[in-house]
């Protein structure tokens, strides 16, 4: 069963079969659609689309829903649109109003989220958390669901200022950044807080801290800025019990050892992160999701997508809190066929 198997490996108990999940495929409706049977597509209504999502689920037995609450929404109207390329299908995710509020590096640098976005209500951010967290579980109670934040520390800065300012800023000052990314570090501990007192037993932090190509900013600014806040963020999490899982997209393997002396007990990746350094190093302790390559479900032949299920599950199998997943997406334009045949190959490879 997919919740028991997803809660088995989270507690690192070795289930019978690998657990999986997916980020994208329940919104690929040609294969939503070859895989239920249901009639439907990107126009269809919001119930229409819920009931194939879930019965797409079921049908490729997700373990573990991905999922946050905490958002760039909630810096209201003062954050930058940096637009959105076209993703989803019939291109309706397309965003072309680009907008930046910050005029130049110094106003960036003097920025205060306490004055800009201000105090939060506690016994609110934790009823919104456990709000959110139970409709999930009404959605799809048949994994192992969870809520989050998204906008952690880089991100959230991201979200705010853009990469264009934020790059401006952080190289004419790196200290100045540094002083900024704490400043935005114990606003953003309001909501750490109150997940930490909220009925939520698993946790996402998401944080993207690198590129595909590595590190955005020297490691030694990470090392005196981003991971000591990270330990002060995730003490109420830790302090209630709750499990703490870790997402970033690109490379961040350099980072793997800070990350994981912050306490967290998994990690979310893409595929060019090394996950065979994860499974030697943390296998027998940590939860680790991912993370085949969707480039190879685009482009690859059956033998190229058999061969990288194969990969990650020599890596994977041995260690109790693996999670198969393609670590970058199953988007709209992967072929129906590559995604049945990257299904089939882990169904038959998942069993230990």
């Amino acid at each position: 069963m997919s919740f028991q198997d997803g809660m088995s490996a989270i507690n690192l108990e070795m289930p019978a079969r690998v657990p999986r999940t997916e980020y994208s495929a329940d919104w690929h409706w040609d294969l939503v659609k070859r895989v239920t049977g249901i009639e439907v597509n990107v126009f269809s209504t919001p119930k229409v689309q819920d009931q194939a999502r879930k019965a797409f689920m079921k049908e490729w037995n997700y373990d573990f829903i991905w999922c946050t609450s905490i958002g760039g929404t909630i810096f209201g109207d003062l954050r930058t649109n940096m637009g959105h390329a076209i993703y989803a299908s019939e291109g309706v995710d397309y965003n072309s109003n680009i907008y930046c509020p910050f005029k130049d590096p110094e106003e960036v640098l003097r920025f205060d989220p306490w004055e800009a976005y201000g105090k939060r209500d506690h016994q609110q951010l934790v009823r919104d958390f456990e709000n959110y967290y139970r409709t999930n579980v009404e959605f799809y109670p048949d994994a192992v669901n969870m809520t989050g934040v998204y906008v952690t520390c880089i991100s959230g800065l991201i979200d705010i200022f853009g990469w264009e300012m934020l790059l401006l800023a952080a190289g004419s000052d790196p200290e100045a950044f540094g002083k900024l990314t704490e400043r935005y570090v114990s606003w953003v501990q309001q909501y750490y807080d109150a997940l930490g007192d909220a009925d939520v037993p698993v946790v996402m932090v998401h944080d993207d801290i690198v590129w595909t190509s590595g590190p955005i900013f020297h490691p030694d600014w990470y090392r005196k800025y981003v991971f000591p806040n990270y330990k002060k963020l995730f003490v109420p999490l830790l302090d209630s019990g709750k499990k703490i899982i870790f997402t970033s997209d690109g490379t961040y393997t350099m980072f793997i050892d800070d990350i994981a002396d912050c306490g967290v007990h998994g990690f979310v990746m893409e595929p060019t992160t090394d996950m065979a350094y994860i499974a030697e190093k943390y296998g027998k302790t940590h939860v680790f999701i991912g993370n085949a390559d969707t480039r190879i479900l685009l482009n690859g032949t059956r033998e190229d997508i058999y061969q990288e299920v194969l990969r990650c599950m020599q890596i994977g199998k041995n260690c109790p809190g693996y999670f198969m997943a393609v670590g970058n997406h199953i988007p709209p334009n992967t072929p129906v066929e590559n995604a049945l045949y990257y299904n089939e190959v882990y169904e038959k490879l998942s069993r230990r």
